[in-house]
């Protein structure tokens, strides 16, 4: 699987620790940025990232700022982009089985690292369940 990740300043730390874990793990990762704990402007690193999984250069994505929020609203202005913003991972599930989200964003001041893990690994072990759901996956572009 071929994944995506990247971060504002505030999510920078465990963008790194992601990165890292995932490689480890087995996956083949890009690194979107940011490289760095300066201040940065979360759109320049989202926006190159969802174009890249709404091409299929990659499978999904990985976004990460302190509330998840920002990158969140950012990467669905894209229409071929399913951001979801998961606290536990509970929600990474439900993400993924439901609303067949493709770039998962993760609130780096509100979880551990060892949340950010899980919450990681459920998003993506986790299949799009389709049927019922898929007619409302249809419905959300307008």
């Amino acid at each position: 699987m071929k994944l995506a990740i990247g971060s504002d300043h505030a999510g920078f730390g465990y963008k790194q620790m992601l990165l890292e874990w995932l490689r480890d793990n087995g996956y083949e990762v890009q690194d979107f940025g940011t490289h760095s704990l300066d201040s940065v402007d979360y759109p320049d690193y989202v926006h190159p990232l969802a174009l890249a999984v709404e091409r299929g250069e990659v499978d999904l994505g990985i976004l990460l700022c302190g509330s998840a929020n920002g990158v969140c609203i950012t990467a669905n202005k894209h229409q071929g982009i399913r951001a979801g913003l998961a606290w536990v991972p509970e929600v990474a599930t439900l993400i993924r089985q439901h609303n067949n989200a493709n770039v998962l964003c993760i609130p780096a001041r509100f979880v551990n690292e060892e949340t950010a893990r899980a919450i990681t690994s459920q998003f993506l072990n986790t299949a799009f369940e389709g049927g019922r759901h898929q007619t409302r996956v249809d419905k959300i572009s307008c």
